[in-house]
């Protein structure tokens, strides 16, 4: 059975990198070599899109990761068990309700246990998702875990690796991402060396202080709008995080510049001609979702699953009249056409 479900997420981790690379213009990973074949790692990423972070960190990562996301994503059955075949476990928070908050205790004794067998677990030590450009205060929540596992469990090592995840313009097709993993900490050291308090101030700080550089960081301040928008008028390119970050640092910003021209605009309206039941899909489904940081996620769900299969029906019936050569060119050519569309249109930026 455990050997089945390796075969089952190396599957769909294979379809999510084929999948991404239709949906993203650019993916850019960096840092790859900062990860540990063996041993067990936390990742604590910063959340801006969504459940997108989780799947770009991790489809472009060599270990099987587990994931920790937020509680409300389970609550129909069938979703239940999709997302814990494919190693996510829920947290819950106060707004789930108070009495929910026990059931954290066995996630935790999960959590203790994957590190403990020297796997890897993915969290957000920010404790939510927000589309702001720089880094919340960290919740201490991460630290519980890791702490709670290496007080159990003094022969292991846990590694902390925080890693950055930003987008050109999140909720907008096609966009250019970049995931940089950061520098390794050796959280035995810092557990055994400093007093609890102490040791859980200093890992909230360097995964920040971290995240800070893997990520753009505006500070959140008065000129935290002023800044942002310097840079959308200057129509920068976020994923250069290091250069956007000095820009920041040192309140310099290019002049402003028109968005780039889509010449490839009509080949989006063909894409949508041939693609109109998904899109009829999206527009119901898309009714319904109520926070903004969730649009990347159905979006790229929707498209994912049903891009192929209504192509497939359609290539079928086209063969039924004009024969399947006919039929197999066209299949191919629908799938050309996005994958020409998403790595050659412009990917400017967005308000946010």
């Amino acid at each position: 059975m455990k050997f089945l479900k390796k075969v089952w997420y190396q599957i769909v981790k294979f379809f999510l990198k084929i999948s991404l690379n239709f949906y993203a213009k650019k993916i850019m990973i960096h840092g790859r070599e900062n990860i540990p074949k063996k041993g067990a790692i936390l990742f604590a990423i910063n959340h801006p899109n969504a459940l997108m972070d989780p799947l770009f960190a991790t489809s472009f990562n060599p270990r099987e990761n587990h994931f920790l996301v937020r509680a409300d994503v389970f609550q129909k059955p069938l979703i239940k068990k999709a997302l814990a075949s494919l190693n996510l476990m829920p947290i819950y928070r106060i707004r789930d309700g108070r009495s929910q908050l026990s059931n954290n205790e066995e996630i935790f004794n999960k959590c203790f246990n994957i590190l403990k067998k020297e796997e890897t677990l993915i969290i957000f030590p920010q404790g939510g998702h927000s589309r702001d450009r720089n880094i919340k205060p960290l919740s201490k929540g991460f630290t519980r875990i890791v702490f709670g596992a290496l007080e159990q469990n003094p022969d292991i090592n846990i590694t902390i690796i925080p890693v950055g995840v930003t987008y050109q313009n999140s909720s907008n097709y096609p966009s250019k991402v970049c995931v940089q993993f950061g520098k390794g900490i050796d959280s035995r050291k810092v557990f055994t060396e400093n007093q609890k308090p102490k040791a859980i101030n200093l890992l909230k700080n360097e995964v920040s202080n971290q995240l800070k550089k893997l990520t753009v960081h505006i500070p959140d301040d008065e000129n935290y709008e002023t800044i942002l928008n310097a840079l959308n008028n200057a129509n920068v390119d976020f994923t250069d995080v290091d250069t956007v970050n000095k820009m920041i640092t040192e309140n310099n910003f290019p002049k402003p510049t028109k968005k780039r021209i889509n010449f490839l605009q009509p080949l989006f309206y063909i894409i949508l001609l041939n693609s109109f039941f998904p899109f009829l899909i999206w527009k119901k489904m898309s009714k319904n979702i109520d926070e903004i940081e969730f649009i990347d996620t159905m979006k790229f769900a929707i498209n994912a699953i049903t891009f192929p299969i209504f192509y497939l029906l359609q290539a079928l019936i086209l063969s039924f009249f004009f024969g399947w050569k006919i039929a197999a060119i066209y299949w191919l050519s629908s799938f050309l056409i996005v994958f020409l569309y998403t790595k050659f249109s412009p990917s400017n930026t967005e308000k946010v």
